[in-house]
């Protein structure tokens, strides 16, 4: 799972907006209050007394003053200074708000910095972060032009910080949007040049810009390139990655360094800065372990979060994920979604919380968040992201068409990978591995639909063309694959933090190569990964390719072995209990053991039934249908390779299809059973036109392939009622 960069130190701004806010209308009110207070007593008065002097406003002290003359000061401080503090840079009155003050006085920062917020918080696309990047840049050169003594004083004495405090704060507020800009326009070398710029300040607080910790997240987030291609990495992902946590060290150091000198102002001025400047540290730092697979590093400060009541839910949930608490993960993943602030960015919580949908066997589920994320946040970033994890729900679901279409319309888009580490490189992957698994599942379809298919020439031709695109696309992969320097740490390393695909996905991956290596590589990973949770799943990889050498007899035991691992959550590792069902199946067929074949299929369909049809087994079934029944429906439905069977001690489910007719109107309701009466598919009906088509319909319907889940059908009951 990639790390969304959550914004930790959130409230650590928000604090700073606030209290820079605060102390400057305190000043100017009480300068407004003194000079109303002179006007009203002169009013008063009944004759004319001595002239006195109007107040004047409050002034940096003349070291710092910028070399302008005093009346455009004055004009600053009464005309923009008074009215940007009852305004927020990030609203919507914000544009107009900064074209006032750039018309007022163009050479001062704040119009501009009006400006270059307003269009980065509102930008959705590389356009409007790029039109950012310029008023941001000359709020800057402003700032530096005018303040750069000011910007420049480290003080303990908090006669001098009061009236410079506010510089350094706009300062960094600046600065780190355009940092989001560079970053979101790909422009990481802008990015570590503007970092460093910000060094050279040496603010004694961090403020919005934590330098040293987003030189660490840019190394990290650009790990796989090397100084060839930015001067600023090393030459390999783990000596990137010693860079980064450097970095971190240094930004630690640093904080410490500051203490004695931000003792008083910190108390009066930004009390409880110098936990909020650590926490930021931490953030990073369970970032890196995370990826690094440091368990107890990781726990240790993620806990150093939770107890300062810091803890980022998403970041979180990924840890959980990876260590196999796919329970833990999903109540944080709704925490996250708690304090989602509506960013025009890709939310992880959503895009992983659908593959934990898939764990449980709840694809719909998945499905219909992700169409709801992707209604909510339109063709602005994320929006790709959102159409790959639809397409995934949809795969296991079992509907393959729609899953190409929605990995098409993912291809299609430009995504904006913003606030995360996941890049174009992981949404390209799992587009192209989807795909690849919607062919072998398309050639499976076309076995399960036609009962005789190795005897249809038609049907035999179809299924050679969707052979080739399978290899085809199988090589695109490779291609692709064979760049990518993150393949054993990422792929083949199963539940990595920069991984965009599920568990399962990866077998579609490596199922058809060199068997051997991959034994070799999963049985280490099952004996030496550090993640108790996670080492079945490489104990089922090494035993189904094994199976995979034709060595069944020696998967058997282990598989029954993995059935019996108490480490498996039942509600939440669904679709791994199915898959070793799934591999007994096979077992059990390749050593002509019929009855526990047909026991295991069972059991694959009450668990996980979307599976079924495309697990190249025909499963057994008990057929009831009543009504008035079209035999041309019945026909095709029969000619599916389904094994239609009368005997009750023949383990199967029982399948209901009830056919009614209303004049012109046909209909069909249909539902299953298992044996002890219970729902496996919930009973729902729809309209028919052409025999053939809802005979094949039917064969998918009974698999809950389409049509609604339980939940679904009981929300419209209620709302009939």
């Amino acid at each position: 799972m990639g790390n969304y960069q959550e914004r930790e130190d959130q409230s650590n701004k928000v604090d700073l907006k606030i209290k820079n806010r605060i102390g400057y209308a305190c000043t100017l009110a009480l300068t407004l209050c003194a000079f109303i207070s002179f006007a009203q007593s002169s009013a008063q008065k009944s004759k004319p007394a001595a002239p006195r002097e109007v107040p004047k406003m409050p002034t940096l002290p003349p070291q710092f003053m910028p070399p302008h003359p005093p009346d455009k000061m004055e004009q600053r401080y009464y005309n923009i200074d008074a009215k940007r503090m009852i305004e927020d840079p990030e609203s919507e009155d914000a544009l107009p708000r900064s074209r006032e003050f750039i018309r007022i006085d163009s050479t001062y920062y704040v119009g501009w910095m009006f400006e270059g917020v307003y269009k980065a918080t509102h930008a959705a696309d590389y356009i409007g972060y790029k039109n950012a990047i310029i008023p941001l840049e000359r709020a800057l050169h402003l700032m530096e032009r005018d303040y750069s003594k000011a910007l420049a004083t480290r003080t303990s004495d908090a006669k001098v910080f009061y009236p410079i405090r506010r510089l350094p704060v706009d300062y960094t507020f600046i600065a780190y949007f355009l940092e989001q800009c560079y970053s979101n326009t790909d422009q990481p070398d802008k990015v570590f040049a503007l970092l460093r710029h910000c060094l050279k300040w040496k603010f004694q607080m961090q403020y919005y810009m934590d330098a040293y910790n987003y030189m660490a997240w840019t190394v990290h987030r650009n790990r796989f390139y090397t100084s060839a291609k930015y001067p600023f990495l090393r030459n390999s992902i783990d000596a990137n990655e010693r860079l980064a946590q450097r970095y971190l060290d240094t930004s630690m150091s640093l904080i410490i360094q500051n203490e004695s000198i931000n003792t008083e102002i910190g108390k009066y001025f930004f009390p409880g800065y110098e936990e909020r400047e650590k926490m930021s540290v931490y953030h990073y730092k369970n970032i890196l372990a995370s990826y690094s697979f440091a368990i107890d590093s990781a726990n240790y400060y993620f806990n150093l979060m939770r107890q300062a009541r810091r803890l980022p839910h998403n970041n979180y949930a990924n840890f959980r994920v990876i260590c196999g608490d796919f329970r833990t993960a999903e109540k944080e993943y709704k925490l996250a979604a708690m304090q989602d602030n509506g960013d025009k960015r890709l939310m992880e919580w959503a895009y992983y919380s659908s593959t934990l949908d898939i764990y449980k066997s709840l694809p719909k589920q998945g499905a219909a968040l992700m169409r709801d994320m992707i209604r909510a946040a339109g063709t602005t970033p994320g929006y790709g992201w959102y159409n790959i994890a639809l397409a995934r729900c949809l795969l296991y679901d079992g509907q393959i068409s729609e899953a190409q279409r929605y990995a098409d319309k993912a291809a299609e888009f430009k995504e904006l990978h913003i606030g995360t580490t996941l890049g174009q490189s992981q949404y390209d992957f799992s587009i192209q591995l989807l795909k690849l698994i919607s062919k072998e599942q398309s050639w499976e379809m076309d076995k399960f639909e036609h009962r005789n298919w190795w005897y249809n020439p038609k049907v035999l031709l179809d299924m050679s063309s969707k052979l080739s695109e399978k290899y085809l696309q199988q090589f695109l992969i490779i291609n692709q694959f064979a760049q990518n320097p993150e393949r054993d740490r990422v792929i083949y390393k199963l539940f990595s933090t920069e991984s965009t695909v599920s568990w399962d996905e990866i077998w579609f991956l490596i199922h058809d190569f060199s068997t051997k290596y991959f034994i070799d590589r999963f049985q280490k990973e099952a004996e030496t990964d550090n993640r108790p949770y996670i080492r079945k799943y490489f104990q089922l990889f090494t035993t189904r390719l094994k199976m995979q050498d034709g060595k069944y007899q020696d998967a058997k035991p282990m598989l029954d072995k993995l059935l019996q691992d108490p480490n498996t959550d039942a509600e939440y590792e669904k679709l791994f209990t199915a898959r070793i069902y799934e591999a007994e199946a096979t077992c059990a067929k390749e050593l002509k053991n019929e009855a526990a074949q047909n026991d295991w299929l069972y059991r694959l369909y009450v668990l996980y039934p979307q599976l079924a049809p495309y697990c190249g087994m025909p499963i057994n079934m008990h057929l009831h249908l009543s009504g008035e029944i079209d035999k041309d429906v019945e026909s095709r439905l029969r000619a599916c390779n389904i094994n239609w069977v009368t005997n009750s001690s023949i383990p199967g489910p029982d399948v209901y299809v009830i056919f009614t007719h209303a004049g012109k109107n046909k209909d069909i309701t249909y539902y299953v059973l298992d044996k002890a009466g219970n729902y496996i598919v919930p009973k729902q009906s729809f309209a028919w036109q052409k025999a053939d088509e809802t005979g094949t319909a039917i064969a998918y319907r009974i698999f809950n392939i389409g049509g609604k889940d339980a939940e679904e059908i009981e929300k419209g009951k209620e709302a009939a009622e």
